[in-house]
């Protein structure tokens, strides 16, 4: 916690001395000095407080809010270690203590079951006991399994444990060979397509308009993916995303059983809310209802699961969906010392893209601690004895192992660091990965050398292959390995980053031993795999960014901080790009008080080192030019109160609304038949889609010419300039000023005053003055 003399904290909520059943104000000192436990870090709980309002003793402003804000819809903008989990927990104990929540008429839900049972542990310790915390699934589960006789009758299917062998028989059905590989990725669009919502025959143009590069002709993903559909029919089983598909399809189609959950369940939060799909999210709605009692809880800026059918969307159009909304910002940070949330917020001040538009400001609570460290090496096996030493070091002098992290952006990357660690004697455990020499296909192809190696001389494949690395090459390309990486993400090309790890080990060793054999290697692999089988459990974490979410370490180390692989290689569109900035956020951002970033000039030893630090640095590490960004965030913490008459809108940069919008506590409804509206397009044309529209047919065109002139010059597709959508809600309204314009949803204010000129000049029959050369 900082002291007086650290300067003054993000800007403070004056809570009122409220009327019954709401608290007093805490002084600054209350919370400043030893109060607030840290947020993030201390796994200890107090003993049960004794009384509603103790359940508030040690909240900062900002999560007092969150705590006291009980009714109405509640959006909680909640930056990396600002202890999000502490203030809705402590909101749901809040209302429980003081009698104004029933515990079972609350539905907390979330992403993983660690954190749902971090949650149930915390409001157990809080005095709320028998309050629900689950996953999605796990809540859609129960409520399937309770209903299945009631709905459609007899036992609920079997659901399959792995859908790949169910995948597998979908293919050889269709014809089509996949490896297991490919399995993977096939299986991996299946879900994909199930949780937005897209059916076999949709699968080519949702993936098309995603930009989602599919790991096959897309032709072929369809029809295993419809040939898989009929197997689970044929055979009587149903598989993870279906849990939630036919939860959602019962609620639909049975009212009376909708009403017998919404009876149950009656006020709901939802944590990592910019992690939801369209299917959870059609989900919460039907548990919601008309009903307003819904608090969410995300960080547009931690989004890094689009691949899965993730999407912030529905965090940041939450303020349109729900105009009476009330948003409380959480950005003191009580994980990272001011140095790493320093580096944490440069970052994402060079960010671009609508999240970018609504990133948080960090303010840092902690003393201050050392700078984090930035160093380069010569190739990536130095990169990695220069964090083995390190980490010896830092252990040496304290620094339990523990606490004590290693992050990299791919699994591949992993074996490096295992036999550095391995070498320098220090023990590591892996998360989210199997370890190098357990993943199948490095077994496969560890077998097929040594089976090289011993019967080489009769085996064709290596008649032509001079030298030990030529040699390797031949045997792993029976295995998968090509002289190219194939194309895109997915288990394709995970397997092929193990197979060139391999190649690339084979090149290695020759270097420092010419005269080596096929035998000679596969000895050395023997030597590598038995030196990691030692017991690990208390080690050193080897992670990837992905798996390392949510987690945190005294002391992080990022690693293969370089151009094509941070950003790596395949992310090739400006939204993949800037994910994979949100990663390394989410890396650096995992570090409490010491941090290092670094990088290799080349990939072996004596290669030629033509890699350069990544991009994301550029004006951060010392020496680097800063590359221009945006300026502002949305980064003073506080409480933007939607009660009618306030303004609303999205959530700007700054946090001030820009147009007028709505700003009406009750929901968007229909202009034509005056229907509830609940579907982001429906209220973006203020209609339902089947009610007739007056849409201008011919400024709807000129609109759409426009849009693709303007989306040629800047080399986007065209949905970036406006979502048809958009453009057909302004032809519907045919506005005639920047306000009129402005209150359209779609039209947000960086888009008002790069377009506005135009869009008006287009309705009013003229043509659009002016060009975007300079933007």
């Amino acid at each position: 916690m900082p002291h007086e003399n650290e300067g003054t904290p993000a800007a403070l909520v004056r809570l009122r001395v409220g009327a019954c059943g709401q608290p007093a104000q805490l002084s600054p000192a209350t919370w400043q000095h030893g109060r607030v436990t840290a947020a993030t870090h201390s796994t200890l709980f107090p003993r049960v407080p004794d009384s509603a309002d103790a359940v508030l003793e040690g909240l900062d402003p900002e999560q007092r809010a969150v705590a006291t804000a009980l009714h109405g819809p509640v959006c909680v903008l909640a930056g990396a270690g600002t202890g999000k989990t502490r203030a809705i927990t402590h909101r749901i104990a809040y209302g429980v203590r003081a009698g104004m929540l029933q515990p079972a008429s609350v539905l907390a839900v979330t992403f993983t079951n660690r954190a749902a049972g971090e949650m149930r542990g915390r409001l157990r310790q809080l005095g709320a006991a028998g309050v629900q915390a689950r996953t999605f699934h796990s809540a859609a589960l129960r409520q399937l399994q309770y209903f299945w006789p009631k709905a459609v009758g007899g036992t609920m299917p079997r659901i399959v444990d792995r859908k790949i062998q169910l995948v597998a028989d979908a293919a050889a059905a269709c014809r089509i060979r996949l490896d297991r590989n490919e399995l993977r990725d096939a299986a991996a669009e299946i879900e994909w397509s199930k949780v937005t919502q897209a059916v076999p025959a949709d699968y080519a143009a949702a993936a098309a308009k995603s930009g989602r590069e599919a790991p096959r002709d897309p032709a072929e993903i369809a029809q295993i993916y419809a040939m898989y559909e009929a197997l689970k029919r044929e055979r009587v089983v149903i598989d993870f995303e279906d849990v939630l598909l036919l939860t959602v399809g019962i609620l639909q189609d049975r009212h009376d059983i909708t009403e017998q959950v919404r009876s149950q369940y009656q006020h709901f939060v939802v944590d990592e809310y910019q992690d939801v799909s369209p299917l959870q999210q059609r989900l919460l709605e039907l548990w919601l209802g008309e009903r307003d009692n819904l608090c969410v809880v995300g960080d547009a800026s931690q989004t890094i699961y689009s691949f899965t059918g993730a999407t912030p969307d529905h965090l940041l159009d939450f303020r349109l969906r729900h105009p009476g909304a009330t948003v409380v910002k959480l950005v003191r940070d009580y994980r990272s010392t001011p140095q790493v949330v320093h580096l944490a917020n440069g970052l994402l001040s060079q960010a671009r893209g609508r999240a970018a538009d609504h990133r948080l400001e960090l303010v840092s609570q902690r003393p201050p601690g050392p700078e984090p460290r930035y160093a380069e090496y010569s190739d990536e096996p130095a990169e990695a004895e220069g964090a083995a030493r390190r980490i010896r070091d830092l252990i040496a002098s304290g620094v339990p192992a523990s606490e004590i992290a290693i992050l990299f952006r791919t699994n591949s990357q992993s074996e490096t660091y295992e036999q550095a660690l391995a070498d320098a004697g220090v023990p590591y455990q892996l998360r989210g990965a199997e370890r190098f020499f357990d993943r199948p296909e490095v077994r496969k192809a560890w077998a097929a050398l040594r089976a090289a190696a011993r019967f080489g001389g009769n085996d064709t494949l290596l008649e032509d292959a001079i030298g030990l690395p030529s040699q390797v090459r031949a045997v792993l390309s029976g295995e998968g390995w090509t002289g190219e990486p194939p194309a895109g993400s997915g288990a394709v090309r995970e397997s092929w980053e193990s197979l060139a790890a391999l190649v690339n080990l084979a090149q290695d060793f020759t270097a420092a031993k010419p005269d080596a054999t096929l035998g000679d290697l596969v000895a050395e692999l023997d030597e590598r795999a038995n030196a990691q089988h030692a017991p690990t459990v208390q080690g050193v974490t080897l992670a990837s960014l992905h798996s390392a979410k949510g987690l945190e370490w005294d002391v992080v180390f990022l690693v293969g901080v370089a151009e094509g692989m941070m950003p790596i290689t395949y992310a090739k569109t400006d939204e993949q790009v800037e994910e994979e900035r949100r990663l390394l956020y989410v890396g650096v951002t995992r570090a409490r008080e010491q941090l290092s970033v670094s990088w290799a000039l080349s990939r072996s030893p004596g290669s030629r080192p033509n890699r350069r630090p990544s991009r994301f640095l550029n004006g951060l590490r010392p020496g680097s030019t800063a590359t221009v960004g945006r300026t502002g965030a949305s980064g003073s913490g506080g409480v933007e109160q939607g009660a009618a008459g306030g303004r609303s809108g999205e959530f700007e940069a700054g946090g001030t609304a820009t147009a007028p919008r709505r700003t009406s506590r009750t929901p968007a409804r229909c202009r034509v038949c005056g229907r509830t509206l609940r579907d982001a397009g429906e209220m973006k044309l203020m209609r339902c889609e089947d009610c007739p529209s007056d849409m201008d047919e011919g400024l709807y065109e000129r609109l759409r010419e426009w849009r693709a002139m303007q989306a040629r010059r800047s080399g986007q597709p065209d949905f970036c300039v406006f979502t048809d959508r958009t453009l057909m809600a302004i032809a519907e309204a045919g506005p005639s000023t920047p306000v009129e314009l402005g209150r359209i949803p779609g039209v947000i204010a960086r888009k008002l005053q790069r377009y506005g000129a135009d869009v008006l000049d287009i309705c009013a029959g003229r043509e659009p003055g002016g060009d975007d050369e300079n933007d």
